[in-house]
């Protein structure tokens, strides 16, 4: 058992998550670093643990039943729980040139993977004081930028895969939140903003936000105070057009 307030990040060996595990423990939180690799994730976790941090890894594959279950029968605390694991999808393929297959591998890990990790863990989320949920979803996401011909979303090329999942993300947090608002779950998604991460790598063009510089909206809503907001949509400039 554990008296420490404790967090657990999916996808969190590098990048955006990698910085949101870095943060919660830096403000004193016991951070469970999950990782699909566990190489990966034990050096992370003890670049974080080497930095101060009180951050374990954990082998936790989203996809995988098996780890799930595993991460969530080995934890006696839960109070944040930080859905970020995701995987991109193919970039430059239009949507009448993409395979089916394809796009249920990415709402696998970004959409049934959140659903299936909040699931295994939402007992220990309500035993808690008070509880916070954040989906990282992403401005792509938001069909408002897309629809919208003077946002600049409107004129990336189409894409049937990555934004698709990440607005069905943003449709299941509201659902979460509906559901958790009465027991003081409060669940929000984060667009972290296009950051310099291996997720954004291959882009045409050069990006300059850091990964610590979109982890900041995710970590403040992970420490939301009892009057925060539930089933919104966030930014670090405030919320995000659904």
């Amino acid at each position: 058992m554990t008296d420490k307030t404790t967090a657990l990040v999916t996808g969190a060996n590098k990048g955006i998550g990698y910085e949101v595990a870095k943060g919660l423990a830096e403000r004193g939180m016991r951070v469970l670093l999950g990782s699909r690799d566990r190489a990966r994730g034990e050096e992370a976790a003890a670049r974080l643990r080497a930095a101060g941090g009180d951050v374990r890894p954990v082998v936790l594959d989203v996809t995988d039943p098996a780890t799930i279950d595993a991460v969530a029968a080995g934890l006696s605390r839960l109070d944040v729980l930080v859905n970020n694991a995701g995987i991109a999808g193919p970039t430059g393929v239009p949507p009448s040139a993409t395979e089916a297959r394809v796009v249920r591998e990415v709402f696998e890990t970004n959409v049934i993977g959140v659903l299936a990790v909040t699931n295994a863990v939402l007992p220990l989320l309500r035993r808690a004081p008070a509880a916070r949920i954040v989906n990282v979803s992403s401005g792509v996401g938001a069909i408002a930028h897309h629809t919208n011909p003077d946002h600049y979303m409107s004129g990336l090329p189409a894409l049937a895969a990555y934004p698709t999942a990440k607005t069905a993300l943003n449709a299941l947090t509201v659902q979460y939140a509906k559901e958790l608002r009465k027991e003081g779950i409060l669940v929000n998604a984060a667009a972290p903003g296009a950051c310099a991460t291996d997720f954004t790598k291959d882009l045409p063009f050069e990006i300059t936000r850091t990964a610590a510089q979109g982890a900041a909206i995710v970590i403040e809503l992970a420490l939301l105070g009892p009057d925060g907001p539930t089933g919104g949509f966030f930014d670090d400039a405030g919320p995000v057009p659904w």
